[in-house]
């Protein structure tokens, strides 16, 4: 082998060792806990976060130079929203082309330097992988929609209507109107849940699934902690197209409401799950489920009987009692850490309205955002933070359709307004644009980017980023915090949210004031084998403190302490 043969060799062995997965080289601790249980989630939406180039759209470059940040901030592993390429009829979630970047945000090797910084900083890489449907610009497609005896024409759903005109049964996309599309090369209808844009695939064709499967061991070689795995409801439907019976009254997009009985949450997403977390498994990876669900006993078989499908299935349950409500949240939280998995708590993101917005009151609303942040950051579980929640980032509803970016809004309006105003730009200082770019960014930033942002707060010992910086340092330090159970107390009080995490016989007391006014609460611990006196501040607003087993709490005050025996 020459020289020059040899130094080429050896860079590209280093190269392909620099993309080992990030997930590989986190260990499980001596006590079996996996990494992923310790690891506090960041979501970003590529588009809004940071733009290197000032084209008023974010990209990789912009997520790989803010990596400090999200260290210091606490974070361990970011999910980004979908970043291949893609006509961005949906934002990205019409992927053309799964193993690439779309030139928007950069490219593969920008990718690629983007997992080498992150490892330096301690950030791991999650991908949103978008499971249930391609772009209907994907080569699949193209050539699916081709002819009847294309080579990929069973990749995706195709049926003749019901009658000339017709499509072939009563089933409505999220997006408005019938989930069927006429195309008039075959002359059939080609299925889509969603937009028009989004054609279905057909996970019962096993060359799909394996096409898919392959896809997610591409990403991990490439140094992918995990995914995101979206729409994972919907992967299949009734395959003999059953109508789905008709409810009362119309939806946003003005057509019958419908129980989708007949092409949501069929059995078979299970099997599927299985796979992908088999193959997950092999680079010791993460998967998290957007799973919608109404009761927990649903929210249970997204783990799978053997703890063999979603590591982390999100609760949006929690994320539905949209009010401070120690009653209702206790009640939730109880029923999630019962379940038998290892909880994932989330208040907001890219199709949620903020947090700032559903739980403040209008005067309150950074004080609000500080208790919100102290309460899930201190379960038991593991949270997924929404870009901008720790600077108390609000939503910038558009107030006009010419406005509208999303496509769920431009259909619906003006009774659905779309989720552009939980999608804006990152807030880092109070420069033009909040500093996000020079150029008019692709949505418009808040007025209130001049008091919220990071360069403001970093400076403000009382801000909502000095909380969640708090409250995250103590996250990473605190074994009860890490490890503990969570045991609920005073469960009669309707102002309190208060509760012990223990391990070990060290205890982590959290109280929080969900009311307006100032409270008291008593604690006994001696049942829990603590002593009453024993409370050592750890993080608490000003005017909350403990004196013996007696809290005090400012209005939306929050105070943790650690217990002592």
């Amino acid at each position: 082998m020459s020289k020059r043969v040899f130094l080429i060799f050896s860079l590209l062995l280093a190269f392909s060792c620099s993309l080992v997965s990030f997930a590989q080289t986190k260990a499980v601790d001596a006590e079996g806990h996996q990494w992923w249980q310790h690891a506090v989630f960041y979501e970003i939406y590529p588009r809004s976060f940071a733009d290197s180039n000032n084209d008023g759209v974010g990209d990789l470059k912009g997520i790989t130079s803010k990596m400090a940040y999200l260290h210091d901030l606490g974070v361990d592993d970011i999910w980004i929203s979908p970043c291949f390429p893609s006509p961005q009829v949906d934002f990205g979630y019409d992927v053309s082309d799964y193993e690439n970047i779309d030139p928007m945000y950069g490219t593969l090797a920008d990718f690629d330097h983007m997992v080498a910084e992150g490892k330096k900083h301690h950030v791991g890489i999650i991908l949103d992988f978008v499971v249930n449907h391609s772009s209907d610009q994907h080569a699949w497609f193209l050539d699916s929609k081709s002819s009847k005896t294309a080579a990929h024409r069973d990749w995706y759903i195709w049926r003749d209507g019901k009658a000339p005109g017709q499509p072939p049964n009563n089933w409505t996309s999220i997006f408005g109107g019938s989930a069927w599309k006429l195309d008039p090369t075959t002359n059939q209808y080609y299925y889509h849940f969603f937009y028009a844009a989004q054609p279905d695939l057909n996970w019962r064709n096993p060359v799909v699934e394996t096409a898919m499967l392959d896809t997610t061991r591409w990403w991990y070689k490439r140094g992918v902690a995990g995914f995101r795995l979206d729409a994972v409801d919907t992967l299949f439907e009734d395959p003999i197209l059953t109508d789905n019976p008709i409810e009362p009254g119309t939806n946003k997009q003005g057509d019958p409401n419908q129980e989708r009985k007949y092409n949501d949450k069929f059995p078979e997403v299970h099997d599927v799950l299985q796979k992908l977390r088999k193959v997950a498994d092999e680079s010791n990876a993460v998967l998290i489920g957007e799973t919608w669900t109404d009761n927990i006993d649903e929210l249970k078989q997204y783990y799978g009987q053997h703890n063999n499908e979603l590591q982390m299935p999100m609760d949006f349950m929690f994320t539905a009692v949209n009010k401070l409500s120690p009653p209702e949240l206790r009640k939730q939280i109880a029923a999630v850490d019962g379940a038998g998995g290892w909880p994932v708590y989330v208040i907001s993101n890219h199709d949620i309205v903020r947090s700032y917005n559903r739980y403040g009151d209008g005067k309150n609303n950074d004080a609000i955002a500080k208790l919100m942040g102290a309460f899930y950051l201190t379960l038991r579980g593991s949270p997924i933070m929404y870009y901008g929640e720790e600077l108390g980032m609000e939503n910038n509803d558009p107030k006009r359709k010419e406005d509208v970016k999303d496509p769920i809004g431009q259909t619906g309006w003006p009774q659905e307004i779309g989720r552009d105003g939980e999608r804006t730009p990152m807030q880092w200082n109070t420069e033009v644009n909040a500093g996000f770019s020079t150029k008019d960014p692709w949505l418009p930033v808040p007025p209130s980017y001049k008091t919220h942002n990071v360069a403001t707060e970093s400076k403000d010992s009382n801000s909502v980023l000095s909380m969640y910086k708090k409250v995250l340092a103590l996250r990473h330090t605190n074994q009860a915090l890490l490890e503990g159970s969570y045991t609920a107390l005073n469960e009669d009080d309707a102002n309190v949210m208060s509760y012990l995490r223990s391990y070990k016989g060290k205890a982590v007391l959290v109280a929080l004031n969900m009311s307006a006014s100032p409270q008291k609460a008593t604690f006994n611990l001696a049942d829990k084998g603590f002593s009453p006196a024993s409370l050592k501040t750890l993080v608490a607003t000003p005017q909350s403190s403990a004196k013996g087993s007696e809290v005090t709490l400012e209005p939306f005050g929050v105070f943790i302490a650690e217990v002592a025996k």
